[in-house]
C-alpha cells in the first residue's frame, strides 16, 4: 500500500504545484488576479470532470484485470479508455471555449467582482479550454498505470511537467519588463536584454493559462511513449485502439457514475462560487486560495484513496475480498491519523502560510490574509475525516461500484456543504465564517454515512468475475 501510495501523493503534490505555483505569481500581480482563477476553476472542473470520470473506469478495470492476470484484456482496455476519452476531451474542449462568457454570465457577482475579476477569468478559461486534450492525455496516462500498479512513471512525468511550467509560468504572466523572477534571481541585465529583443510584456492571467496547457503537453507525449514504446505498463497494441463493443459498454457503465459524480462536484462548487462572489473580492480571493491550500494538505489522504482503489480492484480480480477489506481499514487508520496530524500543522501554521502567497502590503491583500487564516483554521478541524472518506470511495470506485461512490459524494455536497453553507451564510448572518463552516461540516457527514454504509460488505464484487482469463 505504501509502495502504491507514495508516488501517487507525490504525483498530486506536484498537480497542486501548477495551481500554487498559478497562485504565487498571479498574487504578485494582484489580489484581482488570484480572484479570477478562484472563478475560473470550478467551471474549468465541471468539464474536466467529464472525461475524469472515465478515466476511473480506466483505471479500475485495467486493476481488476490485472489481478485476474488478464493481461491482454488490461491492454485492450487501456487503448480503449485513450481513444474515447481523447474524442470527449476535443468535444468538451471546443463547448467550453464558445461556453466561457455564457457561464461566467450566470454568477450574480457584485459590481466590483464583475468590473474587476470575471474579465480576468474569462481569459483564462478560454486559453485553458483550447489546450484541454493536452490536460486529459495525462490523466489517462496516469489512471492506467495506477490501475496496472505502476504508480511511479506517472510521478516523474509529472515532475517533468511542473519543473517546466515552474520556470514558464512567471515568463508568461510577466513577461521580461516586470518579471519579478529576474530581480529574484539579481538577474536585471539579462532580463533588460531580453525585454529589448522580443518586447514581450506578458500575458498576464492568460499567460498561465498558457504556461498550464504548454507544460502539460510536455506531460502528454512522454506518457504515450511510455505506454506504447516500453514495458512499464498494459501490454498495448495498435489493434486495442480499434472500438469494441464489449469494453466500451463497461467503460461507460462504470465511468458514468463517476463522470456524474465528479461533474455534480463541479456544479457543487460553482453553486458555492455563486454564493461566494456576492461578496467582496478579498472573500473571492481567501476562498480560492484557501481551497487550493487544503488540497494540497489533503494530498495524504487522496494519494491513499487511489492506492486504494488499485488494490481493492486487484484483489478483488484475484477473488480475494476479505484481503480487499483488510486493506480499506488500514489504510482509513493511516489515513486518518496523518491527517489529524496535518490538521494540527495547518492550524498552527495559517498565518504565514497563507500570507508568503499575497506579500503585496495592499490593504487588500492584509484582508484576504486575515479571511484566509480564518478559513484554513476552520477546515482543519475535518481533516482527519477526510483522510477516511477518501480511503472508502477509493474501496468503492475499485470494486466498480461508482454508483455508492457517487451517491456519497452528492450526500456530502448537495445534502452537507451547500445548504449548510446558504443557511449559516445568508439565513443566520454568518456571512464569510459561514461558508468556511459549511464546506467542514458537509465533508465530516459524508465520511461518516459513506463508512457506515461501508460496513455492510455489500461492495465486495468483482466487475469481471464472471469472464475467463485470456492468457
Amino acid at each position: 500500500m505504501f509502495a502504491l501510495a507514495w508516488p501517487i501523493i507525490v504525483t498530486e503534490l506536484f498537480q497542486v504545484a501548477y495551481n500554487l505555483a498559478d497562485t504565487v505569481w498571479l498574487g504578485r500581480l494582484s489580489t484581482d488576479a488570484v480572484a479570477a482563477i478562484s472563478l475560473a476553476f470550478p467551471l474549468i472542473f465541471l468539464f474536466i470532470s467529464v472525461g475524469g470520470g472515465f478515466t476511473v473506469a480506466g483505471s479500475t478495470l485495467v486493476a481488476q484485470y490485472t489481478g485476474a492476470k488478464s493481461e491482454g484484456s488490461a491492454g485492450t482496455v487501456a487503448g480503449q479508455t485513450l481513444t474515447f476519452i481523447t474524442l470527449i476531451a476535443i468535444v468538451v474542449g471546443f463547448v467550453g471555449f464558445l461556453a466561457t462568457d455564457a457561464m461566467l454570465g450566470v454568477l450574480p457577482s457584485s459590481p466590483a467582482t464583475a468590473g474587476q475579476v470575471i474579465p480576468l477569468a474569462g481569459d483564462y478559461m478560454r486559453v485553458f479550454f483550447l489546450g484541454l486534450p493536452f490536460l486529459f492525455g495525462f490523466f489517462v496516462f496516469s489512471a492506467l498505470m495506477r490501475g496496472y500498479g505502476n504508480t511511479r512513471a506517472p510521478m516523474v512525468v509529472m515532475f517533468i511537467s511542473v519543473l517546466i511550467n515552474v520556470i514558464i509560468d512567471p515568463i508568461f504572466i510577466f513577461g521580461f519588463e516586470s518579471n519579478p523572477l529576474f530581480g529574484m534571481l539579481g538577474l536585471e541585465a539579462l532580463q533588460a536584454d531580453l525585454f529589448a529583443a522580443t518586447g514581450f510584456d506578458g500575458e498576464g492571467v492568460a499567460g498561465a493559462a498558457y504556461a498550464t496547457v504548454l507544460s502539460r503537453g510536455v506531460a502528454t507525449v512522454i506518457g504515450i511513449y511510455i505506454i506504447f514504446g516500453t514495458s512499464a505498463g498494459p501490454d498495448v497494441e495498435f489493434d486495442d485502439f480499434r472500438p469494441q463493443l464489449r469494453y466500451i459498454k463497461k467503460i461507460v457503465s462504470i465511468g458514468v457514475p463517476s463522470a456524474v459524480e465528479q461533474s455534480a462536484t463541479a456544479l457543487g462548487f460553482i453553486t458555492l462560487t455563486a454564493m461566494v462572489v456576492t461578496f467582496k473580492p478579498e472573500v473571492v480571493a481567501a476562498f480560492g486560495l484557501g481551497n487550493r491550500l487544503t488540497s494540497l494538505v489533503f494530498l495524504p489522504a487522496l494519494g491513499l484513496g487511489r492506492a486504494t482503489n488499485t488494490i481493492v480492484g486487484q484483489n478483488l480480480g484475484a477473488q480475494k475480498p476479505d484481503r480487499a477489506e483488510s486493506a480499506v481499514w488500514l489504510a482509513a487508520k493511516v489515513g486518518s491519523s496523518v491527517m489529524v496530524v496535518t490538521g494540527v500543522l495547518a492550524f498552527i501554521f495559517a498565518e504565514p502560510v497563507v500570507a508568503f502567497f499575497l506579500p503585496t502590503g495592499t490593504p487588500s491583500a492584509a484582508q484576504t490574509i486575515d479571511l484566509g487564516v480564518e478559513y484554513i483554521r476552520i477546515r482543519a478541524f475535518e481533516f482527519g475525516f477526510i483522510g477516511v472518506l477518501q480511503v472508502v470511495l477509493g474501496a468503492y470506485r475499485g470494486a466498480g461500484n461508482t454508483k455508492t461512490a457517487l451517491g456519497f459524494s452528492l450526500f456530502a455536497l448537495w445534502l452537507g456543504r451547500v445548504p449548510i453553507v446558504y443557511l449559516l451564510s445568508f439565513q443566520f448572518g454568518f456571512a464569510e465564517t459561514g461558508i468556511w463552516l459549511g464546506m467542514s461540516v458537509g465533508q465530516i457527514l459524508g465520511a461518516i454515512a459513506a463508512t457506515a454504509w461501508f460496513t455492510r460488505g455489500t461492495w465486495k464484487q468483482s466487475v469481471i468475475s464472471s469472464e475467463p482469463s485470456t492468457t
